[in-house]
């Protein structure tokens, strides 16, 4: 764990000091450093998590009608009081609503979990429905930040027993090259440096 906070402490110091003096290389180096992502090969099942409308659903759709996977497992996280009240439609609907607007079969798409609030609540509902149905490998895409915190999570409650792929997925707005260009690439790296820290420390 010390580890692992030291290498989060070193990229936040590398993102203080790049931004400071505006150097394009090291900003794009200090994304490569934080950036993780697993090669893809065919699996049980692609994983979208709660979250990245924009993008987890496409990843998961692409993985099925390439043939890597035969079945697309969504979150079902929490539903605040507007989805209660049917003005909105929950994250989980929304992933399925893609889903199903992208051709992929109704009988291929199942939700997994309930209410689930965070990143760990899912990885062990996650963990759950895997031991319950024998699975052996997972694909679990998330945005290129995230990639880090997300894969140490699924690697630390899955250890060797499924082989869990997290591929980085470029969110619309920025990509490693030039996420200091835009707000929510600057936000998106600076929270997931200071939650990867947290989720260590807490879990």
């Amino acid at each position: 764990m010390r580890r692992r906070c030291l290498v989060a402490l070193l990229v936040t110091l590398i993102l203080g000091v790049t931004v400071w003096l505006d150097r394009a290389p090291l900003l794009q180096g200090a994304a490569d450093l934080w950036i993780v992502s697993d090669p893809l090969a065919p699996a049980d099942a692609a994983v979208v998590l709660g979250g990245g409308i924009e993008d987890r659903p496409f990843a998961a759709a692409r993985y099925y009608q390439a043939g890597l996977v035969k079945k697309i497992l969504i979150s079902h996280s929490h539903e605040g009081p507007a989805v209660e009240l049917g003005v909105v439609i929950s994250d989980a609907e929304a992933s399925r609503q893609v889903l199903l607007k992208l051709g992929i079969p109704g009988d291929a798409i199942e939700t997994f979990g309930s209410d689930l609030k965070n990143t760990n609540e899912e990885v062990a509902a996650l963990r759950d429905w895997a031991a319950l149905h024998s699975v052996h490998r997972l694909i679990v895409p998330t945005e290129i930040f995230s990639t880090r915190r997300v894969r140490w999570m699924l690697h630390r409650a899955f250890d060797d027993r499924v082989a869990v792929s997290v591929p980085a997925l470029d969110p619309a707005e920025y990509n490693s090259r030039d996420w200091w260009q835009s707000d929510q690439g600057i936000i998106a790296f600076q929270n997931e440096v200071l939650k990867y820290i947290y989720y260590n420390v807490k879990y």
